[in-house]
């Protein structure tokens, strides 16, 4: 066994001559272990709610997004998009038409986005799973509405005899008098309400693309297409394929590019919790100091023995220095252990959940291998030093080696 390790786990475990250096040195092997434990728990669950912000949005976002550079609509007829449907990467394509419109039922009325989708839509994105009101119909003159929209309009898919109104202007100019002349006119109703977040469920209104160009004047035109690759595709890889098919007319995007800012958001959110939490846990781990300080004190005499039998002073700061490491790496790893389990009877048992209302009913939590990589390299820095700080200062201040 290594000759300073063996010496500082019997000056770990052994009971000292004054009782306080036991309960400091417990002290520093709780700070380490809750700090520890607090790390693993909050970005676990920050992970959860992020892997939950990203699925929602995975559920309206395709997985590649082609749209012109310039101008708003472009021909689905195109050559290079015909050319698009052969590449072996691409499991769904989705023709897309979006525009603003004016929806009113009774006195009530709003602004909403409509977004005409082909029968390929509901496949690629599951977005029937999100309909938690009625079902996913936009046959015929059903349509799917945001939440907030139905909230607003006071009205859902209980009211299957009160037709909604939806409004668009008409392409080209209008010589009449008569403002309503200029509108496109569309009556259909409510098959079901999604919900996502306030950002879609107070927006979208989803329908068959046919009605959405005929609502929006459009002919063979699309505002965009959409993309679902199949799995285990590299999207890198597909994406630049379809780049070089469609030319520098065309943007393509995937999903981070899509909602550039919410993976950023995500990014730094999680990187200032980790850094703020780090920072706790130095202040945790200054309990190393203090427990190693005594420690050197009390061993004095040990100390000058080892040292009378050949120990030089660089095998005597080992001794303490693996000493406020075990410290460390027991604390580290024993709040690993309960941070581990913590979140595993989150995730197996629901023991924290939210209000009614909500798009899960309990809080989510997930495990990154990266957290545990960062987190067990952070704590074991900040350790080395804790214990490095007071061996190399003490020794040779205090003890004549």
């Amino acid at each position: 066994m290594n000759f300073p390790f063996f010496i500082a786990k019997r000056y770990l475990i052994s009971k000292k001559s004054h009782n306080a250096i036991n309960i400091i040195s417990g002290i520093s092997v709780a700070g380490v272990c809750i700090g520890t434990m607090a790390l693993v728990i909050v970005l676990s669950a920050f992970n959860g709610l992020s892997d939950l912000v990203e699925s929602l949005y995975n559920s309206f976002d395709p997985d590649i997004r082609i749209s012109v550079k310039q101008g708003k609509t472009f021909d689905a007829a195109a050559p290079e998009l015909s050319e698009l449907k052969k590449l072996k990467g691409i499991a769904y394509y989705n023709e897309v038409v979006e525009g603003n419109a004016l929806l009113k039922f009774n006195e009530k009325q709003c602004v909403a986005t409509i977004k005409g989708v082909s029968e390929q839509f509901v496949h690629m994105s599951g977005f029937d799973t999100l309909v938690k009101d009625g079902k996913f119909d936009i046959s015929k003159n059903n349509i799917i509405i945001g939440k907030g929209l139905a909230y607003v309009l006071q009205t859902g898919p209980e009211d299957f005899f009160s037709p909604l109104s939806v409004y668009a202007p008409k392409r080209g100019n209008t010589s009449s008098i008569n403002p309503e002349d200029g509108l496109n006119e569309m009556k259909v109703y409510i098959a079901g309400e999604f919900t996502i977040n306030d950002d879609f469920d107070y927006r979208y209104v989803i329908t068959d693309l046919a009605k959405a160009r005929t609502l929006l004047d459009y002919t063979n035109e699309v505002t965009s297409i959409e993309l679902a690759l199949k799995k285990g595709e590299n999207t890198a890889a597909v994406k630049e394929e379809i780049s070089k098919v469609l030319g520098d007319k065309y943007l393509v995007e995937d999903r981070e590019q899509q909602n550039a800012l919410l993976y950023k958001t995500l990014r730094s959110e999680k990187l200032w919790t980790f850094i703020i939490l780090f920072f706790i846990l130095i202040i945790a781990t200054f309990n190393v100091i203090g427990s190693l300080t005594m420690l050197i004190i009390e061993k004095k005499k040990d100390i000058t023995i080892l040292h009378n039998m050949g120990a030089d002073i660089s095998l005597i700061r080992k001794i303490f220095l693996v000493e406020g490491m075990l410290i460390t790496f027991i604390g580290a790893f024993s709040g690993m252990f309960l941070g581990v389990v913590i979140c595993w009877l989150q995730r197996a048992f629901s023991l924290v959940k939210f209000d009614k209302g909500y798009v899960v009913e309990a809080y989510p939590v997930s495990f990154h291998i990266t957290d545990f990589i960062a987190i067990i390299v952070a704590v074991m820095l900040i350790g080395l030093f804790a214990a490095w700080y007071p061996v190399r200062v003490f020794t040779k201040k205090h003890l004549a080696v």
